[in-house]
């Protein structure tokens, strides 16, 4: 039997009647259906010119007219009326990590399919690209229902990978490069644990579109619970390790390791320009959205 096949609890059709009723209805109270500070993408079309506030994107200076003027001048342009954006998926196996009523995988096909629904249904176009081991799908971007129930159902029938090699996101971020043509709305969803070297072309990705980074996780992979004796497994490579979680300090160097990770990476994505929405397998969707809304528009004040 394949597991991968989506039983009639999951169909995309299923998936997305209750995330219509429970996450998108709720969104549009909460945010009175203006969606502008979580899906707003800079214009093509140059307006005017103004001088420079430190809150404002150093990308947008015009250096020119700064030399000219002998103070900082930025370029302002017109919001497009549509937004094209695109979803850079890492389905590596640590994806598969959490519960069995909340794995990592999970909250990202529900992100997806809610960001995806709600983009469509304004008129806007959204694509995506799957990565696990290397880029395995690019589903090019289209509007309508059909394209979210599309992504939906291909994100369920996406095979899961029991071990492979450490994943790379320098991949996946750079496939995005390559792939993405017109200046768009980026959404990178990974948990992030990957080889190093993704930082930069995060960076130069950010340079080109307006990117933001969905990072997902398991409050079980920051503190570890004391359960005695176990056999922690490394989702990506299939090593295993016999702990045992009644030793405090062993949790307690867990915990200390993984707040040095939680810093090493909200570094990365402030260096990156990037805001990063951090989306636990525990969250609610909704609140965690309206969250992450409220700092992108205090950010841009």
């Amino acid at each position: 039997m394949n597991t991968n096949e989506p039983t009639s609890a999951t169909t995309p059709e299923r998936i997305l009647q209750r995330l219509d009723w429970n996450v998108i209805r709720r969104l549009d109270g909460m945010l009175q259906g203006d969606y502008r500070s979580l899906l707003y993408g800079y214009g093509v079309d140059f307006a005017d010119l103004r001088e420079y506030q430190p809150e404002d994107d150093i990308r947008y200076i015009d250096w020119n007219v700064t030399a000219r003027m002998n103070t900082p001048y930025v370029r302002k342009y017109v919001e497009d009326r549509e937004i094209t954006a695109w979803f850079l998926l890492d389905l590596s196996p640590s994806i598969d990590f959490g519960t069995v009523q909340n794995l990592k995988r999970t909250m990202l096909i529900d992100f997806v399919t809610t960001l995806s629904r709600i983009l469509t249904r304004h008129g806007n176009r959204v694509g995506a690209i799957f990565y696990g081991d290397h880029i395995e799908r690019t589903i090019p971007a289209r509007g309508g229902k059909i394209q979210v129930l599309r992504i939906t159902n291909d994100l369920l029938k996406h095979p899961r990978l029991a071990h492979s090699s450490f994943t790379n996101l320098k991949n996946l971020i750079e496939g995005g490069m390559n792939a993405i043509k017109r200046r768009s709305l980026v959404f990178v969803i990974s948990d992030f644990i990957s080889a190093q070297g993704w930082e930069r072309p995060l960076s130069l990705l950010n340079q080109r579109h307006e990117v933001l980074a969905v990072r997902l996780f398991d409050p079980r992979e920051i503190q570890l619970p004391d359960i005695g004796p176990v056999i922690m497994e490394d989702a990506e490579t299939g090593e295993q390790l016999y702990v045992d979680t009644h030793d405090k300090k062993f949790r307690q160097r867990f915990e200390a390791a993984a707040h040095q990770r939680e810093a090493q990476l909200a570094q990365s994505f402030k260096l990156a320009g990037v805001d990063m929405l951090p989306l636990s397998t525990e969250d609610d969707l909704v609140r965690a959205i309206v969250r992450f809304a409220a700092l992108r528009e205090q950010r841009r004040r």
